[in-house]
């Protein structure tokens, strides 16, 4: 079950490039992994180290001065690609808990909202702007769910969010949590009318 989100305070990183897919995110080989914890080291994995695995200077994310960014200022389309949900692991594993971009794939924006990620999206303008001011590395941002605003020393953009979105993520709710939040009533009803043996043991013990 993912943590509620309302807000995300933190140093903003910006990430120059367009129609960044989640193969770039995280590649294809590392998909083998189960496990969350640890995923962050693949986190753009060609962009950080060469053929041989060693790392490469310069990526954003590993310069000293945006270690330990919390907000990642994407450009258009940040997400395309496979429907690999471990894109979303690496880049929370990596500790960035907000995305800000034009716009993103649809898969990957819904796979971020049930696992905790926020994905904010705004005009193309204003994130190129915020991208300028990210680059010296001593942007702060405070992103509001609960507002639905962005806001920086010297202004505030208001964004847009799809209300089922705002739900999930100020709840904190899974395809699980979700279903259970809506369907509870209804499968314990269905439930109390089945013979108790086609019950599975864990959910009878949720009604004694």
């Amino acid at each position: 079950m993912p943590e509620p989100v309302h807000e995300v305070v933190g140093k903003a990183a910006p990430l120059e490039g367009d129609d960044v897919d989640t193969d770039q995110i995280i590649p294809a080989q590392f998909l083998k992994m189960i496990e969350r914890e640890g995923l962050g080291r693949y986190l753009f994995y060609r962009w950080r180290y060469d053929e041989q695995g060693k790392p490469m200077q310069g990526f954003v994310l590993d310069r000293e001065e945006f270690r330990g960014a919390k907000i990642l200022i994407a450009g258009r389309n940040f997400g395309i690609g496979s429907s690999r949900e471990n894109a979303v692991w690496a880049l929370m594993d990596a500790g960035i808990r907000c995305v800000i971009a034009a716009s993103f794939g649809d898969i990957f924006y819904n796979n971020a909202s049930k696992n905790g990620l926020l994905c904010v999206k705004l005009p193309e303008e204003a994130v190129k702007q915020l991208r300028e001011k990210a680059k010296p590395a001593t942007l702060t941002l405070t992103v509001s769910l609960e507002d639905q605003v962005v806001n920086y020393l010297g202004g505030k953009i208001a964004f847009e969010i799809e209300p089922h979105i705002k739900e999930r993520l100020r709840g904190g709710l899974d395809d699980i949590d979700l279903t259970q939040s809506v369907y509870e009533s209804k499968i314990k009803e269905y439930e109390e009318k089945m013979p108790s043996f086609l019950i599975p043991k864990s959910r009878r013990l949720l009604w004694e």
